[in-house]
C-alpha cells in the first residue's frame, strides 16, 4: 500500500538512492516522485508470507525476496518495492534487482488502480519478468500476467482454492491454497 506525499521539486534517481537506505520508512520512486509506503494488513502480510515460503521450499538458482527488496523499472524510470520478488540473475546491486523474473503484488481497494495499471506496465517493461500475479487480499482471486512466447502478455484469472499456478521461477507448481492458507476472509 503506498500513500503519495507532495514533494516540491524534482528529487533525482541518485538522491533517491543514496537517500533510501538511511530513510526509516520506504519509499517508491515514479518519474522524479517519491511515495511513502504504508505498513500493511495481517491478512496481506499473511498471503505474501505464503507465496514466499512456497517460492523459498525447494532448492533453486532463483532466490525469493519480500517486501523490502526494490525492483528497478528503468524504462518507466522507477523503483517499486513488491510484496514478493524472485530473481535468478547475479545483480550488481545490494538494495535493488534489475532482472527479477517473477513480481507478487498483494492487492487492496486502494492499491488496485496502481498494482493493475502503473505497475504491470512497469513490470511488463522489464525484459527478464516472466510472471506478474495480482493477488486480492479480501476473496480467492490470482490474476495471473503471464509473458507468452511471442513477447506479448496472457491473463488469467484463477479464483479455486485447490488450483494450482506453475510458475517460471523457481520452476514449480503453486497452490492457491498455499497462497491463502490461514487466511480468513471477509
Amino acid at each position: 500500500m503506498s500513500l503519495a506525499y507532495s514533494m516540491p521539486t524534482f528529487i533525482s534517481e541518485a538522491d533517491y538512492l543514496a537517500g533510501e537506505p538511511l530513510a526509516t520508512e520506504r519509499h517508491e520512486y515514479v518519474q522524479g516522485r517519491i511515495y511513502a509506503m504504508a505498513g500493511s494488513s495481517k491478512r496481506h502480510n499473511r498471503i505474501a508470507g505464503n507465496i514466499y515460503r512456497a517460492l523459498m521450499s525447494e532448492p533453486s538458482a532463483c532466490v525469493a525476496y519480500i517486501s523490502d527488496m526494490k525492483v528497478r523499472a528503468e524504462k518507466s524510470q522507477s523503483y517499486y518495492y513488491p510484496d514478493v520478488v524472485v530473481g535468478c540473475a547475479e545483480e550488481a546491486n545490494e538494495y535493488f534487482l534489475e532482472q527479477p523474473c517473477l513480481l507478487v503484488e498483494v492487492t487492496s481497494d486502494s492499491t488496485l488502480r496502481k498494482d493493475y495499471l502503473e505497475k504491470a506496465l512497469a513490470y511488463q517493461s522489464i525484459a527478464t519478468v516472466q510472471m506478474y500475479l495480482i493477488v486480492a487480499q479480501d476473496k480467492v482471486l490470482v490474476d495471473v500476467l503471464r509473458r507468452g512466447t511471442e513477447g506479448g502478455w496472457e491473463l488469467s484469472q484463477v479464483n479455486d482454492l485447490s488450483a494450482e499456478i506453475e510458475l517460471p521461477c523457481p520452476v514449480i507448481r503453486l497452490s492457491v491454497g498455499q497462497i491463502y492458507a490461514g487466511v480468513e476472509l471477509g
